[in-house]
């Protein structure tokens, strides 16, 4: 029996026209030539994410007014030792309660969900990491609000784009824009956020990607500046360097910073595997513990840190002061990252990178106390080296440092520490970023490639043909024939368990000479493809998976909005089109099924 693929009449015209409307827009976004409709997308999703991460900061700071009005310092020690620990036990009862188990939350898992899950995250995730968030920052366990922020965002722009069925090439840019627009809202800083998206988390610049992305910071930064205002975040004097013959020491100091990002990662990567042999409940634990003693020596290291860091802008510590917060802060970060508590780590490095500069800084001014700038503007110089060296991201660091501080005389200097510092870590010390070392300690990958980022930017209803015909195995020659009429190129044969492509003209050559009789499909001689079936949202990268984890040849697209219900076939992909995809540029009409050029 015959099957046709054209949609059924729907009953409510109204209601067809509009479904007729969405899937020519998530066709558009398919082939990336809805560049309005996904930029104004963009600017969704970043009001959106601008507004849940205002809520989130503004829960953190009202539950610490209730438990450290007059800040972490002010705290007695047997209150700065136990607050940690009451973190941590109400982190542990919060997991278990929204989850019965322990959920990786933060930018791991914001990475994980764009490498295997084509920007999907839950939503369950989000309200973890939203509670359990709020509890680790508020309880002072030495991590910032940067890791939860970017989870929330890129969470609240995957579960819109998956509300109203993108395709995943457009969600990965959505997963963007939500990072973008969190960091912009969260510390007034748009241009690092879309760095900071584009660089660590999207890995490309593409103008198809980074115009929502721009958008979408927009938006965030203004719902930002509507509840916090505009000014920059830290207090700091409009400093410049003295004299170019800073430049060498400003090399040497990149590289020091860089030995200390390369000393941090490696911390993390050997305390987490120690960590992992450990119950997550246990190790958690023990992580309070550690972080309240830290919190006894040195109580600057508790809390998210932007106080200690205008401190250490303005002169305010001394030699020693300033080598015991850069030690103490470095491990107990590295503590409470390896434990998994659901905090961030930008922040951790933005304090022990001002800490470190401002000690360079006064070791600058004794070498040479007539031609050395001011200690401050070290501390900022090395806030952005060691951003950028543990990042691995000198673009986002430099930005960052540059809207936070909002003093322009530090790019030069800026440009010149962070590179030196990122090329230190990577280079002399063979050190990767802190996110990719974290994801291949878990067994994960978050590798850049050509090849998968141009498969990746286009999604499977793009290039699918849409001359098929369905039908039955078993046919009278009549029904046959009929299938014909139309002239389509492939006949989609329901087999079980997976679906057979056969070519038309096959079939159009066994009845030529065979018209008559009933025409069995899988024993007529002709070229047959094995198909697995693939939603239409997913990517040609998730396409080519999927062929390689089924052993097909072919894909079959299938749609709930096709009108056929769940199992709707709107459309079928070869292998040899997905091979072919990112070899050729589509036509200027955007009507063709090629894809992007990578070479």
């Amino acid at each position: 029996m015959e099957n046709d693929n054209s949609p059924r009449p729907s009953r409510l015209p109204g209601l067809a026209r509009a479904r007729s409307s969405a899937e020519r827009l998530r066709l558009r976004l398919a082939s990336q030539q809805g560049a309005l409709l996904l930029a104004m997308l963009g600017l969704v999703c970043g009001a959106l994410a601008g507004l849940v991460t205002v809520a989130f900061r503004f829960t953190i700071e009202s539950l610490q007014m209730v438990l450290v009005p007059d800040g972490f310092d002010a705290l007695d020690p047997v209150r700065r030792l136990a607050l940690p620990v009451i973190g941590a036990v109400l982190t542990i009862g919060t997991l278990v309660w929204l989850n019965r188990g322990y959920l990786r939350v933060g930018v791991l898992h914001v990475l994980e969900r764009l490498s295997y899950h084509e920007g999907q995250l839950p939503a369950r995730h989000a309200l973890v990491q939203f509670a359990a968030g709020t509890i680790v920052l508020s309880c002072g366990l030495a991590l910032g609000r940067e890791g939860p922020s970017i989870h929330l965002g890129a969470a609240s722009s995957s579960l819109l784009g998956q509300w109203v069925r993108v395709p995943h090439n457009s969600l990965r840019t959505l997963v963007g824009c939500g990072v973008a627009a969190a960091i912009a809202a969260s510390f007034n800083t748009p241009l690092a956020g879309v760095a900071l998206a584009m660089e660590v988390v999207l890995l490309e610049f593409t103008v198809v990607s980074m115009t929502p992305v721009i958008l979408a910071a927009v938006s965030g930064a203004a719902v930002g500046h509507l509840f916090y205002g505009s000014s920059a975040l830290l207090v700091v004097p409009q400093l410049s360097m003295v004299s170019l013959w800073e430049l060498p020491y400003i090399v040497a100091m990149g590289i020091a910073i860089g030995a200390l990002a390369a000393g941090f990662i490696r911390l993390v990567r050997t305390l987490t595997r120690e960590s992992r042999r450990r119950p997550w409940w246990l190790r958690m634990l023990a992580a309070a513990v550690l972080i309240g003693g830290c919190g006894l020596l040195v109580p600057a290291v508790m809390g998210i840190g932007y106080d200690t860091i205008n401190l250490a802008l303005i002169g305010g510590y001394g030699m020693a002061a300033l080598a015991g917060l850069v030690a103490v802060k470095l491990i107990a970060t590295a503590i409470g990252i390896a434990a998994g508590f659901p905090g961030g780590l930008i922040g951790p490095t933005l304090v022990i990178g001002a800490a470190a500069g401002s000690m360079l800084g006064m070791i600058g001014t004794a070498l040479a106390p007539g031609s050395s700038s001011d200690v401050g503007l070290y501390a900022m110089i090395g806030m952005g080296a060691m951003m950028g060296a543990t990042l691995q991201a000198p673009l986002a660091a430099l930005l960052a440092i540059v809207e936070l501080t909002g003093n322009l005389n530090i790019v030069l200097p800026g440009m010149l520490a962070i590179v030196t510092a990122s090329l230190a870590t990577k280079e002399l010390f063979s050190s990767n970023s802190i996110f990719t070392t974290q994801m291949r300690e878990l067994g994960l990958d978050h590798a850049h490639d050509p090849v998968m980022q141009a498969l990746r930017s286009i999604a499977v209803t793009a290039v699918m043909l849409r001359s098929f015909r369905t039908a039955s195995t078993l046919l009278p020659v009549e029904q046959a024939s009929a299938l014909l009429e139309s002239t389509p190129q492939w006949i989609v044969i329901d087999t079980e368990p997976c679906k057979t492509l056969l070519p038309a003209a096959d079939l159009a050559r066994h009845l030529a000479s065979n018209p008559q009789g009933d025409v069995d499909l899988l024993a007529i001689p002709a070229r047959r493809l094995s198909a697995s079936s693939i939603q239409a949202e997913a990517t040609l990268q998730a396409g080519l998976e999927q062929l390689t984890r089924d052993q097909a040849d072919a894909l079959w697209v299938q749609s709930r909005w096709s009108g056929h219900g769940d199992d709707g076939i709107v459309g079928v992909v070869t292998r040899e089109q997905i091979d072919a995809a990112y070899r050729y540029v589509p036509g200027d009409d955007g009507r063709s099924n090629k894809g992007l050029q990578t070479s």
